[in-house]
């Protein structure tokens, strides 16, 4: 799917959250958002996702080939939205008495009959196995670890069959193997994918692109490697850091050195 984001911008309780942004993730490319706590991230999936309205600006995604030219995210009737996106919030610790095949098969939702048939029923089989989950299938979701929910999730949203697909911190509490494993299948899907990120070793490590927020503004847009400088980490993250590279793979390796005091916090 292609994927524009114009002069989008919102306010939560009287102040600007995401403020005049405007990118362009390439299709077919996982991208990373980045930016510290409070920046602007959720907010921003949730509008490109057309879960909240922008006040200011708009999303735009390819219409069909048939339609030709753009839509607005937010014109789209909920049910071609949910065909056409898959977000994926943050894990809550919530729990529900279902098995896995249950779990996934919520992302088919959008394309039941009025009732309840699904026109495809090999999608939810077809999207456990392409998420490396088919064994989990009948478990409880209860039952699972972190690292299976997350590829659980990764599998409901599969199901839906979507162009767009938006993460809100996928590799929060997994560990080391578990975070890599999702990213690298992420990247590999092909999907036009942004994923709010915290660990920026992983964005660089993962990302073909990335978009990185500063108090609600886009600070800078591109490749890793252009973007992620020890001068940009030090105005946006307030760090001191090396950027090295990779002996391997020759992508961007940071080196923290430590964090320095925000201008803000500064003794006058």
């Amino acid at each position: 799917m292609e994927l524009r984001i114009e002069g989008v911008g919102t306010r939560l309780g009287g102040r600007w959250v995401v403020d005049g942004v405007d990118a362009t993730p390439p299709a077919g490319a996982l991208t990373g958002l980045l930016g510290p706590n409070g920046a602007g991230k959720t907010t921003l999936l949730r509008l490109v996702a057309g879960l909240l309205t922008p006040e200011s600006g708009a999303v735009l995604v390819a219409s069909d080939e048939e339609a030709g030219g753009w839509t607005r995210m937010a014109d789209l009737p909920p049910r071609a939205r949910a065909r056409r996106v898959a977000l994926l919030e943050q894990e809550s610790s919530a729990t529900v008495p279902l098995l896995v095949r249950e779990v996934v098969a919520l992302g088919r939702v959008p394309y039941r009959t009025w009732w309840g048939a699904d026109p495809d029923e090999l999608a939810v089989d077809r999207a456990l196995a392409s998420a490396g989950a088919s064994e989990l299938a009948d478990r409880a979701w209860t039952s699972l670890s972190g690292g299976e929910r997350q590829r659980v999730h990764i599998a409901r949203a599969l199901a839906q069959q979507p162009e767009l697909l938006l993460l809100d911190e996928p590799t929060n509490h997994l560990d080391v193997s578990a975070q890599l494993a999702v990213l690298s299948f992420v990247r590999d899907l092909r999907t036009t994918t942004v994923a709010a990120l915290h660990d920026l070793n992983l964005a660089a490590g993962f990302c073909e692109h990335v978009l990185v927020l500063s108090e609600g503004r886009l600070a800078a847009a591109g490749a890793p490697a252009d973007v992620l400088t020890p001068d940009l980490l030090r105005d946006v993250y307030h760090v001191d850091a090396e950027v090295l590279t990779h002996p391997r793979t020759g992508r961007p390796v940071i080196a923290f050195a430590g964090a320095t005091t925000p201008q803000a916090l500064r003794p006058s």
